[in-house]
């Protein structure tokens, strides 16, 4: 490269670093008083964390990375942020994220020294890798300034052979409509369907309603060790591979109890089940096909649930099965077969209530019920709504100066008020199934 062509590279790096944000909305930066709003919630915590291990996280991790950003500004968040809020998934073959490797394990594959059948082996398994996607977190000059957009106006490509470029592996803009492009009108693209938890973590928004959002549920896992037979039902969950958490996403409300669109739920393909009932006592749940909560989860609180009878008839069922079939160790679909045939539904379902209901106190605790999140919205003038002219207060209209809310207030409210409303929506939906499970005797 000459030194005409390295002035111009660095320019254009000078730019780009002119052009990034000094502020952000993500709750990194939000004050005190503002981060009291998330007080409930799953990102409150995850923020507390995020300080306390940013200092290290750097150290280790990204200090090659973010070098240039800190001499420039000597601010550790921004350089951070910088990068959290503005970095795409980018899907890339592997031998192009790991050259170095892939030229090794390409001269070992082809070593005239190894067997035949070897040497055919490793270079099947070369020639595969290269096919191998690998999803990178990186920064594209230009697209990174695109804002997030449902209905995006330009999705993004790579561009592997360079056909459209010129570069291969490079990316670029494709208008998903020519209509969509106007002179003066903003290119969005979709960041993903992301819910407002994590569009808020990692980009500093939210957006009012949105048909992405989720809530994670878990079972803490240092409560197990006091439930009554902890060591082998911790057995139990280890031999059925379960999920001692879950995302539970609105989407999955399409198909509840209590969805309104009745065509699609009917659409719904049954959920794949194992004959569990070996002998006979117990029927296939006829609430399968509307039951929205995940089955690795619902195997979790089943295995903890359990009384000591029924550990007793898990172990007589897996026994009966082990030896009918001579010297073998049961599956893990065989191991939860086992246990819902013993249990049933019913006490997973007690269980699950009473975790949505924890869920529910602590999102309320500080902050009050969905209704109260809904009077502040409708009340105090979203920050979206506040024009320039608007939001220059003379000190003389105090009514008007105290409905002013800021941006992260606003988002702090939305999203802990979609939290309650999917928390409220499930433990409509666990109840439910836990009256269908109890008069079906599961």
């Amino acid at each position: 490269m000459g030194d005409t062509e390295e002035a111009k590279l660095q320019l254009l790096i000078e730019w780009y670093l002119d052009m990034l944000p000094t502020t952000f909305g993500n709750p990194l930066w939000f004050s005190e008083d503002e981060l009291l709003h998330l007080r409930g919630t799953t990102l409150f915590k995850a923020t507390e964390l995020q300080r306390k291990s940013l200092l290290s996280l750097y150290d280790d991790k990204a200090k090659e990375l973010v070098k240039k950003f800190l001499i420039l500004d000597g601010d550790l968040e921004r350089a951070n942020s910088i990068f959290w809020t503005r970095a795409l998934s980018i899907p890339l073959p592997r031998s192009f994220v790991f050259p170095q490797i892939q030229d090794e394990d390409n001269k070992e594959a082809l070593n005239p020294e190894s067997a035949d059948g070897d040497n055919g082996k490793k270079l099947e398994a070369s020639f595969s890798s290269v096919q191998e996607t690998v999803w990178v977190e990186g920064l594209v000059p230009g697209i990174d300034f695109c804002n997030h957009d449902l209905k995006a106006a330009a999705t993004w490509e790579v561009d592997g052979t360079g056909s459209a470029t010129g570069v291969p592996f490079s990316m670029y803009l494709l208008s998903v409509e020519e209509a969509c492009l106007q002179t003066g009108k903003e290119i969005s693209i979709s960041y993903g369907n992301k819910g407002n938890e994590e569009l808020l973590y990692l980009y500093g928004f939210v957006t009012d309603d949105n048909p992405n959002d989720y809530i994670m549920l878990h079972y803490p896992a240092g409560a197990i060790k006091d439930v009554p037979f902890s060591q082998t039902k911790l057995q139990l969950l280890e031999a059925q591979k379960a999920e001692m958490r879950c995302l539970l996403s609105k989407t999955l409300l399409d198909h509840g109890f209590f969805s309104k669109e009745k065509e699609t739920r009917d659409k719904v393909k049954e959920t794949e089940i194992v004959n569990y009932s070996w002998s006979g006592n117990r029927k296939t749940p006829s609430y399968l096909n509307n039951l929205v909560f995940p089955e690795e989860f619902l195997t979790c609180l089943r295995t903890i649930a359990m009384n000591e009878d029924e550990i007793f008839r898990v172990s007589s069922l897996l026994e009966e099965l082990v030896d009918s079939e001579g010297d073998r160790q049961p599956s893990d679909i065989e191991v939860r077969a086992a246990v819902w045939e013993a249990c049933g539904d019913s006490g997973a379902l007690q269980l699950l209530i009473d975790l949505l209901n924890t869920r529910m106190m602590d999102l309320e605790e500080g902050s009050g019920t969905e209704d109260s999140d809904t009077e502040l919205l409708e009340k105090i003038r979203c920050y979206k709504n506040i024009t320039p002219a608007e939001g220059k207060s003379n000190g003389t209209n105090e009514a008007s100066k105290n409905q002013e809310m800021s941006r992260n207030k606003w988002a702090s409210i939305v999203y802990r008020r979609g939290q309650k409303q999917l928390t409220r929506q499930f433990l409509k939906e666990a109840g439910h199934a836990l009256q269908l499970a109890l008069s079906e005797s599961n």
